[in-house]
């Protein structure tokens, strides 16, 4: 394996996901104390990343599943998901209703963290398509492997901020603002960046 082209992607991938880290923290914050938040975010991360990578790997080869127009557009899932969680954030609750779904209702969800990383990551595939078009396959197949492994690492970072004591106590204090917030945020910037719906 050529140690150049493992840097590079490495480079690569810290420069196009480092926002992933907070939205990362802000999952595991809101899913803290639920069994399943560990396996949820990192299954919905491996499977939002992996539609990423097979779009750009597609489009490399010259198969074009998505156009680019339709790029932009995937800013409706973060910002249809924070509006929900907004949604269910604030609305007014009853003592039972909270005791009955604090269980699993605020855990986050396979599908939410996937559709949120697929979203957050659409402009990666602009980025991604021309240096996997140049790599060849062996230098292609390098990068994918290096970013399927540079996940488990985001993961795995976004879980030690959530968990470190001063980050945790502000996490589980104004989280449940953060992550709608920060959903609707990114949502919005890839529509008007995108110049979705002539924004």
């Amino acid at each position: 394996m050529n140690l150049g082209i493992i840097g590079q992607a490495v480079a690569l991938f810290a420069v196009t996901n480092i926002d992933d880290i907070l939205i990362l923290a802000l999952f595991f914050a809101r899913g803290a104390g639920r069994r399943d938040t560990t396996r949820n975010i990192v299954a919905g991360q491996y499977l939002g990343f992996a539609g990423i990578l097979a779009v750009a790997v597609a489009a490399a080869f010259g198969a074009t599943f998505l156009p680019d127009e339709a790029v932009p557009y995937l800013g409706l899932l973060p910002l249809a998901l924070g509006i929900k969680t907004a949604v269910q954030t604030w609305r007014p609750r009853t003592d039972n209703a909270d005791d009955e779904t604090s269980t699993g209702e605020d855990a986050p969800g396979i599908a939410a963290v996937a559709a949120v990383t697929l979203a957050n990551g659409g402009d990666n595939i602009g980025v991604y398509v021309p240096v996997f078009a140049t790599a060849g396959v062996g230098g292609m197949s390098v990068y994918v492997i290096v970013f399927l492994l540079l996940v488990a690492v985001w993961v795995a970072a976004g879980r030690f901020f959530a968990t470190r004591p001063i980050i945790a106590k502000a996490l589980s204090r104004w989280g449940h603002i953060l992550l709608p917030v920060v959903l609707i945020g990114i949502g919005l910037l890839i529509l008007i960046e995108g110049g979705a719906f002539g924004l």
